[in-house]
């Protein structure tokens, strides 16, 4: 499996599972522009220098910025098709987010998609951009729907840093309920649904555990102190997601669903060298 774009904090993270966990009998090969990752390479170098790989996991893409920088992401579709291509691959996963909803819980994937956020906005274009690619070429492509990643997402500041960590309070005490999922449970996700036949892969899969969390328990079990504000209007409390898909394409994969469960694993990662 070629993984595209693997120099930032998610790939990071995926490689140090890699190298604690396994690969579940799947050669793993990590793209970065940067060196030290495991492949040095970027779109436009010779696609000669890229291995034969029978799946390709695009994470590759931006996060923040202006509409216009954040265009990149349905761009890369096309650079991601051309990778898959060069290097014989039969799969294609593209890495979208549950932004693309909005908000809501037990959100499926036939749910309206109703984004709230450029990032949001720009992957629902990304998604369209692969729906659009085409379908006869020998790649199936699976637009995976991504939850918070403990360690990759927004709360990594908090989590990391020193001070009190702000938090939104709603009407009924709590803070924010969002789906997460460790890095790597993210791991094997990918490595079992690689191991799959093409032909079994959904277009869009939700991918998350599947027991919500409170952003304050995540931050209570990394012994981190929260500095409690009112919600604004504009704040969302609940971005949850449905992985009842996930469940039934691959019944027998256990994951860790609480918090406690969820920081120690990232800790452990984290101070993997």
């Amino acid at each position: 499996m070629l993984v595209t774009g693997a120099g930032g904090r998610l790939g990071r993270l995926l490689r140090r599972a890699c190298a604690r966990d396994g690969n579940g009998g799947i050669e793993m090969v990590f793209q970065s522009r940067r060196s030290g990752t495991g492949l040095t390479w970027a779109p436009g170098d010779p696609l000669s220098r890229l291995p034969q790989s029978g799946t390709v996991l695009a994470l590759w893409g931006r996060t923040e910025g202006t509409p216009e920088d954040l265009a990149e992401n349905s761009a890369l579709v096309a650079t991601s098709h051309e990778v898959a291509r060069a290097c014989g691959a039969r799969r294609l996963f593209h890495l979208s987010t549950a932004a693309v909803y909005g908000r809501g819980g037990s959100l499926c994937e036939d749910s309206p998609l109703a984004p709230l956020s450029d990032y949001g906005r720009s992957k629902r274009a990304m998604e369209q951009a692969v729906f659009r690619l085409p379908p006869d070429d020998g790649i199936t492509h699976c637009c995976l729907r991504l939850s918070n990643v403990v360690g990759a997402d927004s709360l990594t500041a908090g989590l990391t840093g020193q001070g009190p960590v702000p938090m939104d309070r709603f009407e009924d005490g709590a803070g924010p309920l969002r789906s997460y999922i460790a890095a790597s449970d993210l791991l094997r996700v990918v490595l079992a649904l690689a191991a799959r036949p093409p032909e079994e892969l959904p277009t869009l899969l939700n991918v998350a555990a599947p027991r919500p969390l409170r952003m304050e328990d995540l931050l209570r079990e990394a012994g981190r102190e929260i500095a409690w504000r009112p919600a604004p209007d504009s704040a969302v409390q609940v971005i949850t997601l449905d992985t009842g898909r996930l469940s039934r394409h691959l019944p027998d994969l256990a994951m860790l669903s609480t918090a406690k469960g969820q920081i120690a694993d990232w800790k452990e990662l984290e101070a993997m060298a």
